[in-house]
């Protein structure tokens, strides 16, 4: 039983662990930079959590078992980063967590959720088309989103082809948690 929650303080180090080993899958395709990478820093996580943009899914245990953080940019909720343990992959759990950052999204007035991710990594862009993300062409970024891509850039994410993407929020599910 996965239960979606906001993070506790207590736990900013398994959440830096999920990060770091989901982003092993990186290495594998030959993204070592991504797979090095490090997670955020404790203060990062604390800035979301007490802004209420962290959530974690949690096992039986209450064990975090994935995390997403977010921003609002514009009329958007942004996921900067969703990470999900690779031993609790392929159960759905990724999409909860993105669709109770909907949840959450509309219920403060946003109109969508938006999000960056690599165009050739399997569970990447294909994965977030098949959950509802649309891509934005270049001309369709906003002032914020513009200013999400100049910063990825400035961290050399744009050694790989990026995309933004959007899902807008008319028929978000309900939230769980």
């Amino acid at each position: 039983m996965i239960r979606i929650r906001g993070a506790e303080q207590d736990e900013f180090l398994r959440i830096q662990e999920i990060e770091r080993a989901a982003g092993e899958a990186f290495r594998d395709i030959g993204m070592p930079e991504i797979a090095d990478d490090a997670p955020p820093s404790l203060e990062e996580l604390a800035g979301y959590a007490s802004a209420g943009l962290a959530w974690v899914a949690v096992d039986a245990q209450g064990t975090p078992v994935a995390s997403l953080l977010a921003e609002p940019v514009e009329e958007a909720l942004h996921i900067e980063q969703v990470s999900v343990h690779p031993d609790a992959a392929r159960q759905g759990i990724g999409r909860r967590l993105i669709d109770h950052a909907g949840t959450h999204a509309a219920a403060l007035g946003l109109n969508a959720l938006t999000l960056t991710t690599f165009v050739d990594v399997v569970w990447n862009a294909r994965y977030y088309r098949r959950i509802g993300f649309i891509d934005l062409a270049a001309d369709q970024l906003t002032p914020g989103l513009v200013d999400v891509r100049r910063r990825e850039a400035e961290l050399g994410l744009d050694r790989w082809p990026r995309v933004c993407m959007v899902r807008p929020l008319d028929d978000q599910l309900p939230a769980d948690g």
